[in-house]
């Protein structure tokens, strides 16, 4: 007897490939698809999962994994979906074994992403199929369809999720896990190895296997038309679903579970029966785009769009044209976004603030180095550009201009791409310091391990790459560590190894203050001894507060007892409470 509970949709989905019979998963975490792995392994009994240093390397281990006859899956969020593009483009030459499917979440909103790209798209231009479910009973159940249909039509398949159904829950059905049997390996040289002679037979394949799946796309279950009233119809697609069905209940709605390729006679039937034809959905006009180009009338991106999320009240005022009388919203005060209390990446911060040194950065918590009070990082591109661009301006301005520029760089990002940047620098004879910011662990998407942290996904101690000893044997004369809570080291270090004339590498190792869950000491301030001078207030710690005399206190609740603050007082008006006085 099945049972039902419920479930965030990145849950299901993880529940969904452990029922499909999945056997390999890998992949790198990336709000908001990290807890999809992070789910997946309470079944490591039955199948494999792994944290890989990048997607592309994830990608490359499920294909690998696909190739052999299992169920394998990548997973990852949709700007890491561009790390992976170089292997995804060409397995979509080469098609399946086992059941492959790449799993994207994409961020509508962008709530924690430096772009907003629509993974549909990418999709389309690499001719691969991709499948949108609409709430966490469907992303279980389309996921197992998915490695269904790859099977079936020899493709890999693109899930595409999206931040609103990752994180937002539903009522889902558990099944047992389907154990499917390995497909035998056969060796075969036109199918699997991609160089111009064969892909250019594939690409003749593919092309093939595309227009069959677009025809069994006007019969598969996962596309479904709900007549209602004619006046209005609505083709849709994923969350925007919830959305048209609570604005526009008695509206007619095909509802598309398989959004490439889509399903022709299946629309050009649909659009013959309403009155008026929209298209709603989120991002890019993908649908819509197709739909015209077949010659049938619709309307989408000129009353809707292109940025953000949708809501069932825009739908309302964009096709209803309801005046709603909606209340503004309480106006909470505001919160900017701020390194944690006790981060030690804000003393590092502050000495190059206090240097008055840009910082090249990356993505991680640690990109917050660009608000006040910090201020310290100019640039933040994507994993890894860091290095290369701090490398960029140093051949476009030369040694001098560079020595008032260092790079900054997380350790999990440092291994994601970083390494290769570093490479660069080494071999195109590069003048240039680099600070791997590590903190034992990927910080940014809730603490995951990596491959410098000996754990694996699974829980299982192993090897913790050495990163001084990676960076020398790049060829790096000059890595120096150095504790991020010793300011005065981390000043020198930076003075010393910015002068120079060849590439540095400073590396801050100190464990994010959240890996350690103890209770912890805390300072207190002696409002008598202080001068007001404000120095402890620089790194901007949020746990410090100016009183209206221009005294400081420090909030109890809040305070690790990093020690910085106390560390830039001269007037000894702040101190640590030993653990009995609390």
């Amino acid at each position: 007897m099945s049972e039902k509970v419920i479930m965030l949709g990145n849950e299901a989905i993880a529940r969904g490939a452990y029922e499909a019979g999945v056997k390999v998963s890998a992949a790198y975490p990336g709000t908001p698809s990290t807890e999809i792995s992070e789910n997946l392994v309470k079944y490591k009994d039955s199948l494999y999962c792994e944290w890989s240093p990048n997607e592309k390397v994830a990608t490359e281990v499920a294909i690998g994994a696909s190739v052999s006859g299992v169920r394998a899956m990548s997973c990852m969020k949709h700007v890491g979906f561009n790390v992976a593009a170089d292997p995804t483009y060409t397995v979509s030459y080469m098609g399946v074994n086992g059941g492959l499917v790449i799993v994207v979440a994409d961020d509508p909103g962008l709530y924690s992403s430096q772009n907003e790209q629509d993974t549909r798209m990418v999709a389309r231009a690499a001719q691969l199929p991709v499948i949108e479910p609409s709430d966490s009973a469907e992303a279980k159940e389309f996921i197992k369809i998915a490695f269904d249909l790859s099977e079936q039509f020899d493709r890999p398949f693109v899930y595409r999720t999206t931040t609103r159904l990752a994180h937002s829950q539903g009522l889902v059905e558990l099944n047992e896990r389907k154990e499917i049997e390995d497909k035998p390996y056969e060796k075969n040289i036109r199918k699997n190895v991609m160089m111009p002679g064969n892909a250019k037979l594939r690409h003749v394949e593919i092309e093939k296997r595309n227009q069959e799946l677009a025809e069994a796309a006007n019969t598969l279950p996962i596309n479904r038309v709900e007549m209602n009233d004619t006046k209005i119809g609505v083709i849709t697609s994923g969350i925007p679903y919830q959305y048209v069905k609570e604005a526009l209940p008695e509206a007619s709605v095909l509802k598309l579970g398989l959004v490439n390729p889509l399903p022709r006679k299946l629309i050009e039937d649909f659009a013959s029966k309403v009155d008026t034809l929209y298209v709603v959905e989120e991002l890019d006009p993908v649908i819509e785009t197709q739909v015209k180009y077949w010659g049938i009338k619709a309307i989408g991106k000129e009353i809707f769009t292109v940025q953000g999320e949708y809501s069932a009240n825009m739908i309302r005022q964009a096709i209803l044209k309801e005046e709603l009388d909606i209340s503004k919203p309480a106006e909470a005060p505001g919160r900017p976004p701020i390194l944690c209390p006790g981060c030690p990446h804000r003393g590092v911060y502050y000495v190059l603030n206090k240097l008055k040194i840009h910082a090249a950065g990356d993505i991680g918590c640690y990109t917050l180095g660009a608000v006040a009070p910090l201020s310290v990082v100019d640039t933040t591109i994507c994993m890894g550009a860091s290095i290369s661009s701090l490398h960029g301006m140093e051949k476009a301005k030369g040694k001098e201009y560079i020595k008032n520029w260092v790079a900054v760089i997380g350790d999990s990002t440092f291994l994601h791409t970083g390494v290769n940047s570093l490479m660069n620098m080494m071999y195109n004879k590069a003048t240039g310091t680099v600070i791997i910011l590590d903190n034992s662990t990927t910080g940014m998407t809730g603490h995951q391990d990596h491959a410098a942290t000996g754990k694996t996904l699974q829980g299982d101690p192993t090897y913790a790459i050495d990163i001084p000893a990676l960076c020398r044997a790049i060829g790096v004369k000059n890595v120096v560590e150095v504790n991020a809570r010793d300011i005065q080291a981390v000043e020198k270090a930076v003075k010393e190894e910015i002068a120079k004339d060849e590439v540095s590498v400073i590396i801050t190792k100190t464990p994010c203050v959240l890996l350690d869950k103890s209770k912890k000491p805390l300072y207190q301030t002696h409002t008598d001894k202080c001068k007001k001078c404000g120095m402890c207030m620089k790194p901007g710690c949020p746990a410090m507060t100016k009183n209206a005399d221009g005294t400081i206190s420090i909030d109890d609740t809040m305070c690790t007892g990093c020690g910085l603050c106390a560390s830039l007082c001269k007037f000894d008006a702040i101190e640590l409470v030993k653990e009995g006085d609390r």
